[in-house]
């Protein structure tokens, strides 16, 4: 048994004592969300070339449908001047449809873009996993051993698809001082958005399945958000992964009345080097350009990055900038199964963070309250990102090239309604389509739908 699994059983043994205090039942709340999506990824030769992709196994269409559930028990703390409780998360994913096959998976993937595989590659009927969390609070002081959702900059939970990842550890979150907020903990373990398992922590470059060796089971971060003023917040974060990477991020985050108005800056800053045997041991290595075609190699980036967001009568207006400095891409906790990284260029294809990559950005959103129709969204992205420095092989004869200078582009739209009041409150409608563009080498075009249908039911 591991540390973490025995103080969990330890903190459940001495809840199971007081579960009948007050505060525990009377502050619990439990929801059932419910979640039907369907994806479609139409994957369109480029720089790739046909005969190239046919040989990798990569389908040109990828499609899968689902319905989601996400059953949460969140238990109030019972009294005493060490409170205690516990959270639970039930998941489950129901294959609906996967297009005749086309789920996405292949021989070195973890699944398909929804749900695990089976060994013959097609998509499972059903997968569930169960998360449980126990907790204690001491005045202003919060303490979680088990499955955990952070997002924080050095770790964030991916939820972009049916269910949502979920990692496991241990977090303590102190509101002591006033307007500090301190946070540090533990990662061990994650477990993906299209898997029932916990699998070991990694980057890009050493995430394949099917090699051993390449993962570490300790991420250790911490940090804090101090609120200078009410509208001016500093960050300071530091997260390391065992064996591949060390991460500091500093960041600060601005709001400003101007006219009838707000305008929003958001300055963020990574300094991400190699740890351990990332610096030296070729399985560890992540992805880049090193010079002379070598592909991989250790961490050795910083990213710095700007976002403006003027916001008016419901009109939101938005444009940044982004630059990625040093030999490799950005690193973030990436299993190969999905992830998220606390990037202001972090799309619904790609991220935008590659080795020597500079992006803008604009963006503008509505909210149609402003036109009585409260609950209704849109919104649309555009990136571009050039002078991406990689290398590569390109089209049928499989012709290694050095691509420094490459470039790709983005282009996301979002439509949203969710229903305010009456018999279906909280049941919501969003269209999500995203358009990506690319002269990388090894890289297909892309054209994506998502449509998704969710509905949230309190039960406590």
């Amino acid at each position: 048994m591991n540390k973490s699994t025995l103080a969990l059983a330890v903190a459940v043994g001495v809840l199971a004592q007081q579960a009948g205090a007050a505060g525990f039942i009377e502050d619990s709340k439990a929801t059932l969300g419910l979640r039907n999506f369907y994806i479609n990824n139409d994957n369109r030769d480029s720089d790739a070339g046909t005969a190239k992709v046919k040989a990798n196994g990569v389908q040109n269409k990828n499609e899968e449908w689902g319905q989601g559930f996400d059953l949460r028990f969140i238990s109030g703390y019972t009294q005493g001047t060490v409170g205690f409780g516990i959270d639970a998360i039930g998941l489950l994913g129901v294959r609906l449809d996967t297009g005749g096959g086309t789920n996405g998976a292949t021989s070195t993937s973890y699944g398909g873009t929804v749900f695990p595989s089976k060994s013959n590659g097609e998509a499972v009927d059903n997968f569930s996993s169960l998360g449980l969390t126990a907790k204690a609070k001491i005045s202003q002081t919060e303490l979680k051993l088990g499955t955990l959702q952070p997002k924080l900059p050095v770790i964030v939970t991916n939820d972009g698809r049916l269910l949502p990842q979920t990692f496991q550890g241990g977090q303590i979150t102190s509101n002591e001082i006033k307007d500090l907020t301190l946070v540090g903990g533990q990662i061990e373990h994650a477990k993906g958005r299209n898997s029932s398992n916990n699998e070991e922590l990694s980057i890009a470059g050493a995430n394949s399945p099917t090699a051993s060796g390449r993962d570490s089971n300790k991420f250790i971060y911490g940090g804090g958000d101090y609120k200078i003023t009410k509208d001016l917040t500093a960050q300071y974060y530091y997260g390391n992964l065992e064996d591949f990477y060390k991460q500091h991020f500093l960041g600060l985050v601005h709001n400003w009345s101007i006219g009838p108005g707000v305008l929003k800056s958001d300055f963020r800053y990574f300094n991400s080097r190699d740890d351990g045997a990332n610096g030296h041991e070729s399985a560890y290595f992540t992805t880049g350009d090193y010079g002379t075609g070598i592909t991989k190699g250790k961490v050795d980036n910083n990213l710095y990055s700007g976002l403006f967001l003027y916001s008016v009568a419901g009109h939101t207006f938005g444009g940044g900038y982004q630059v990625s400095n040093g030999n490799s891409d950005f690193p973030w906790l990436n299993q190969g199964d999905g992830s998220s990284a606390y990037l202001t260029t972090d799309s619904q294809i790609a991220k935008f963070a590659r080795a020597g990559e500079r992006t803008w950005q604009a963006r503008y959103s509505y909210d149609f309250a402003k036109l009585g129709l409260p609950g209704a969204t849109a919104g649309i992205v555009y990136l571009r990102g050039d002078n991406i420095d990689t290398t590569g092989k390109v089209g049928a004869a499989q012709t290694s090239v050095n691509a420094t200078g490459r470039s790709e582009w983005e282009r996301d739209l979002t439509l949203a309604y969710v229903v305010q009041e009456g018999a279906l409150k909280n049941l919501g409608f969003t269209w999500k389509n995203a358009m990506w563009r690319n002269d990388i080498p090894g890289q297909r075009d892309q054209d994506e739908n998502r449509l998704i249908v969710s509905y949230s039911i309190p039960l406590l």
